[in-house]
């Protein structure tokens, strides 16, 4: 390890080179220009000049036995000087030039404005040029630090309830909030939990995916206490120099027990929470490492009854250090999940006060079609929904304007620049008529609530969407199977009626894929493996990452199976809808001529008696598969 030179040599050495400066310009450089610039002449040049009356002025020093003049004939009156020569009527004849002419006045400046003038100001000077261009150096290292706070943990403090947040602010996470609150209840009356003995928790991990307000949930815990609160970012404890981090672990911890009670929060612990290396010396991050270290030290080193209690967040547990989670330092482990449906209600509600609304808006409406959003995105519906009301010149947000705006968040903005031919917006329609019609004529599927063939940012020419009646957390192996034929049936009908197939159900691949092969290796759902499961998520928060636990041969025996579970649905879903060809038409028309049609009115044509269908030209053809640029279908 490189020992830090002590970063005050260097500036006592700049110092040194700065005074040096300015001695130097004060010797030599300095008189030259605060001195006037005179030339040399001849006595006889004096007199002539003189006899074509030239001269502005004449300073006449006996002492010195020189004359010093002025030519005003030259721009800004040029000095010259010259011997005084034996001349009993040079008085005489500048009398009769009329010159003025006097003794040179020596004006001395005081010696505390030489002072100000020769050192204070080029010292001020220096010092706020360097200071400029050091401001100017950490920031292009990266924000940067001074020798003064190096180690400092730079953590934000928000003195008492100064966060503004409380437990009212947070909706949809009851469960993490009632754990919450025996903290800030400890925090209020810690004496009641020292008569039986209890202690405080010393920390406490918030555990969930992205958005759904782990952050927001430390916060309103400070705002709840009234207490001084801390917050940092894992990331903000790694720095270029080894040791800092450690020893900014020391001084927050430090700040945080001068300040007892209170809160110390750091987001993203994962940042420096990694579980440490075990494959020998040297395989791992020393400096990440060491501050995990001097993290673990300083939990064991405080004492719970003082009233620093240590809150943390990440989406990523399932890599955390296991000396990190045990009892004793995070002892206790707070899911905030994704909010169900009474909680949606519940962030709506929230979200909804800080807009103007039309009466009668139904936010039980609009958190079924959001399931499986997080807080974040509820917010973010809400304020997509005023947007789109002061684009349309309206003051108020509507119902309209609330729908619409789910699926700006889920699907994108509607692309109004992208114009399809006709005989492709004839397949779209088709393709998603045949979804809605296939997700209709099963038991176990849910409703249709839309479908629309214009295309969206997001690269999808059209969708289907499917809201459930009531929250559901349980699939049945029917509900799956019954999701995959939905999934399946674009391309079916694609291949029905106009005899081939295009690029549109990417998206619809992809997802009957994961379903079939998830009910085969991980969810125990083939009568060939049973109860086995020869996969494992390891990253649930974000997105999933699957790693398999099976041989190469019970790989592709999987692969095998996903292949005929994925085709048995694909011809379940042909005959559903070959045994409706006549509603597929009569609705794939409707949709084709209004490009949007509501689930009330999809259901209302299904049911009604059949009318004579208009055949599309394209039907039965066999035309080559027409290429598309985005996904036609998103289920």
């Amino acid at each position: 390890m490189k020992e830090f030179k002590d970063p005050k040599k260097n500036i006592f050495y700049y110092y040194a080179i700065a005074m040096a400066v300015i001695i130097l310009l004060n010797t030599f450089i300095m008189p030259s220009l605060l001195n006037p610039k005179v030339e040399e002449a001849s006595y006889s040049q004096f007199l002539t000049m003189l006899g074509q009356d030239k001269l502005s002025q004449v300073y006449i020093d006996r002492a010195e036995n020189k004359i010093t003049f002025a030519d005003k004939t030259k721009p800004e009156a040029k000095l010259y000087m010259t011997g005084i020569v034996a001349d009993n009527d040079l008085v005489t004849r500048l009398n009769e030039a009329g010159v003025d002419y006097s003794s040179p006045i020596v004006e001395q400046a005081s010696p505390m404005m030489q002072f100000l003038l020769s050192w204070i100001l080029p010292i001020g000077i220096f010092m706020l040029l360097g200071n400029v261009l050091s401001k100017q150096m950490m920031k292009r290292m990266g924000g940067g630090m001074n020798a003064m706070q190096l180690g400092k943990s730079n953590a934000r403090i928000y003195i008492q309830s100064e966060t503004g947040i409380k437990f009212s602010d947070v909706a949809g996470q009851d469960e993490a909030k009632e754990a919450l609150s025996e903290i800030v209840d400890f925090l209020h009356t810690p004496e009641k939990y020292a008569e039986i003995g209890a202690k405080l928790p010393k920390g406490a991990l918030l555990v969930g995916p992205p958005g759904t307000g782990k952050t927001l949930l430390a916060k309103a815990v400070a705002g709840e206490a009234n207490v001084p609160f801390f917050s940092i970012s894992g990331s903000e404890f790694v720095e270029m120099f080894v040791g800092m981090g450690a020893a900014k672990i020391r001084d927050l911890f430090k700040q945080a027990e001068e300040k007892a009670p209170c809160i110390v929060f750091i987001d993203e612990i994962d940042t420096i929470g990694k579980k440490r290396e075990s494959t020998g010396y040297g395989g791992g991050n020393d400096e990440r490492e060491q501050t995990l270290n001097q993290l673990l030290a300083e939990m064991d080193g405080f004492d719970g009854k003082k009233g620093v209690v240590l809150l943390a967040a990440t989406n990523r547990p399932e890599i955390l250090d296991p000396a990190l989670l045990r009892p004793g330092r995070f002892d206790r482990r707070i899911p905030v999940e994704l909010p169900d449906l009474l909680g949606r209600v519940e962030i709506l509600k929230v979200h909804i006060k800080k807009v103007k609304t039309d009466p009668g808006i139904n936010l039980e409406t609009v958190a079924k079609a959001a399931a499986g959003t997080s807080g974040a995105d509820l917010a973010n519906i809400i304020n997509e929904a005023a947007l789109r009301a002061v684009r349309e010149g309206r003051k108020r947000v509507s119902q309209r304007d609330l729908e619409e705006s789910i699926e700006v968040v889920l699907a994108g903005y509607e692309k109004k620049n992208r114009v399809l031919s006709d005989k492709e917006k004839l397949i779209v329609a088709y393709h998603e008529v045949g979804h809605a019609m296939v997700a209709a004529k099963q038991k176990e599927s849910a409703p249709v609530h839309k479908i629309t063939i214009i295309p969206r940012t997001s690269g999808a020419l059209g969708y289907t969407m499917q809201v459930e009646e009531d929250e559901k957390f349980l699939m049945s192996k029917e509900e799956i199977e019954n999701k995959i034929a939905t999934l399946t049936a674009g391309r079916v009908t694609e291949e029905i009626v106009f005899g081939s197939i295009t690029t549109g159900a990417a998206n619809d691949i992809e997802q009957a894929t994961k379903l079939a092969r998830a009910m085969i290796s991980r969810l125990g759902m083939s009568d060939e493996f049973g109860m086995v499961s020869f996969e494992q998520d390891v990253n649930p928060y974000l997105g999933g990452s699957l790693v398999s636990t099976g041989s190469a041969e019970t790989g592709a025996r999987i692969d095998r199976m996903t292949i005929e579970l994925v085709k048995k649905q694909y011809n379940k879903a042909g005959d559903i809808i070959r045994d409706n060809l006549t509603k597929l038409h009569e609705l794939a028309k409707h949709l084709y001529e209004h490009e949007t049609l509501t689930g009330e009115e999809f259901m209302d044509i299904l049911n009604a008696p059949p009318a004579l269908p208009d055949a599309p030209k394209e039907e039965g053809t066999a035309e080559a598969p027409i290429a598309d640029s985005g996904e036609a279908a998103e289920s």
